[in-house]
């Protein structure tokens, strides 16, 4: 035994080691149990799902890329673009079904003003779809 025997020999000492049996014997019964329990739980249930009769969904329209330089130049697709006719464009695109996705690319060094004033015109314009396009810092 791990706490020594029945014997009353004064020279005996208890043992400091832990007695793995009984561990191994519970191991061994839940393992058991696990064995005669898992392929119980695996039951499938039969549902019937609906069917769809919609179309597929038509291809959204390419992204329009709008750019603000440092030189603070408006570019619609990389090509320079003056306020007045981002204006115009903008007050185009919002009338499209489905409506193509903005997304607004700005040098850092770009005041916020000029950011702010773009998108009000597209807000103005009725555009709901406008993302913000960042690079990721190359420092990290």
């Amino acid at each position: 035994m791990a706490f020594g025997g029945f014997e009353q020999n004064k020279n005996t000492h208890p043992v400091a080691e832990i007695n793995m049996v009984p561990l191994i014997d519970v191991m061994l019964v839940l393992l058991i149990i696990f064995m005669i329990t898992a392929p119980l739980m695996t039951h499938t249930i039969k549902i019937d799902l609906p069917k769809t009769g919609g179309a597929p969904q038509s291809e959204q329209p390419d992204a329009i890329s709008l750019s603000i330089s440092v030189e603070q130049t408006l570019f619609w697709n990389n090509t320079p673009i003056l306020r007045k006719e981002l204006q115009q464009r903008l007050q185009q695109i919002s009338k499209q079904t489905p409506q193509p996705e903005v997304h607004v690319r700005a040098d850092q060094a770009v005041p916020y003003r000029l950011i702010a004033e773009t998108l009000s015109d597209a807000a103005e314009a009725g555009v709901t779809r406008i993302g913000f396009v960042s690079e990721q810092d190359k420092g990290k």
